[in-house]
């Protein structure tokens, strides 16, 4: 009796690695490379945000006078209307539809010997696919448009600090969007360091986010530029940009805070007002800090407002931190704040390093406790050393 031949087993192995590669090829592409723990990350991120950009909308004041055993079922429900009334009119609609076929999943009609029967659970999963891609193309659409904004924005603020005899300077902004309200800036505005000119130093902060705030940090860096390149004094330079302010302002609902300083790098003296901004630290080469808090209210409030300047001799060794509340305020997963407390502490134990490595230890210190949690405002940080030897 002959014994039939082997079945080679290789095809079927060719077609197991060949299956297997496609798929790692797909989940390399959907998950653009990254481990399980980050994409986690990223979600918990992700829902967080979610939760309260639609938590924004629920009235929760009203939720604590309730029963708790009522409460669930009302968050719920003012979720679900925070949820549909962000939606047009025809996709709520949609959305409706849709979860009304999810409930009453199919219905058969028989006529005789015919029966007819009606998938609603898939034709409900085919609209929540639809309005998927409604939400998606609109995302893209302004995602495209805010990164050409962002594109522009970047234009308005300076890409690399200018050369200042004596010091350095280094900065770094993180949007919350694609696009900023904060505002900063170093620049020589009539003369260069070689021939007197004093160096302009800006940090400012309008209120609001995204569009709304970053077209109005475009025109104040216009209105700052123009006035700045008159020659205005400090004192004459902050109650213009306070008039024009307040004249764009929607009767001091868009205000915006600001620090607006000049450097005299012969002298080494630094002058300046603070508008109702967080008021900038001085880290003494000695290790003492001093608050730069002298000024007046916010810009755009009162049209008639006063402001002091102030002054202060730097010495080598001396840093100059420059910040927007998006440093102190920036919070955790837990949602606990930065806060000064910690922001002093990481000055205080500033090194003797460069300007820029002096940001990179300051904002390392802010990314080590907020880790992957997404933020609600805008972070900026500028920081002005004096070196040891000019």
């Amino acid at each position: 009796m002959s014994t039939p031949p082997a079945v080679s087993s290789a095809p079927s192995a060719r077609t197991r690695e060949h299956f297997s590669t496609r798929l790692r090829n797909f989940w390399q592409r959907v998950s653009e490379g990254r481990q399980i723990d980050d994409l986690w990350t990223q979600f918990a991120a992700d829902a967080r945000a979610s939760y309260g950009f639609y938590g924004s909308d629920v009235d929760w004041d009203e939720i604590k006078k309730l029963p708790r055993w009522h409460r669930p079922l009302h968050i719920a429900k003012q979720f679900f209307w925070a949820l549909l009334l962000k939606l047009t009119p025809a996709r709520r609609i949609l959305l409706l539809a849709a979860l009304v076929m999810l409930v009453w999943p199919s219905t058969k009609v028989q006529n005789g010997t015919f029966t007819l029967e009606t998938p609603f659970a898939f034709l409900a999963a085919a609209v929540f696919l639809l309005l998927l891609s409604l939400e998606l193309a609109d995302k893209v659409t302004m995602k495209r448009d805010l990164e050409i904004a962002r594109e522009i924005q970047t234009w308005l603020v300076p890409s690399s600090p200018p050369e200042v005899p004596g010091a350095e300077i280094a900065f770094a902004s993180r949007p919350q969007n694609s696009v900023a309200g904060d505002y900063y800036d170093a620049f020589f505005a009539t003369a260069a360091a070689a021939e007197g000119g004093k160096l302009m130093l800006v940090i400012a902060d309008v209120a609001g986010k995204s569009i709304p705030a970053a077209l109005l940090m475009a025109t104040l860096q216009a209105s700052l530029r123009t006035i700045a390149g008159e020659g205005a004094s400090l004192a004459d330079l902050v109650m213009r940009l306070n008039r024009y302010a307040c004249a764009h302002s929607l009767d001091g609902r868009r205000f915006t805070t600001a620090v607006l300083a000049e450097y005299e790098p012969a002298a080494r003296r630094l002058s300046y007002v603070n508008a109702g901004h967080n008021a900038p630290i001085l880290r003494r080469a000695n290790g003492d800090m001093e608050k730069l808090d002298i000024g007046g209210v916010p810009l755009g409030i009162q049209s008639a407002a006063a402001y002091e300047t102030s002054a202060k001799d730097l010495r080598p060794g001396d840093a100059l931190i420059f910040f927007t509340d998006g440093v102190v305020e920036a919070f955790d997963e837990s949602g606990q704040e930065f806060g000064d407390g910690r922001w002093l502490a990481a000055i205080r134990a500033l090194p003797e390093i460069s300007a820029q490595e002096s940001l990179q230890f300051l904002m390392t210190t802010v990314d080590a406790f907020v880790g992957a949690t997404r933020q609600s405002d805008d972070i900026t940080c500028m920081i002005f050393r004096a070196k040891r030897t000019a």
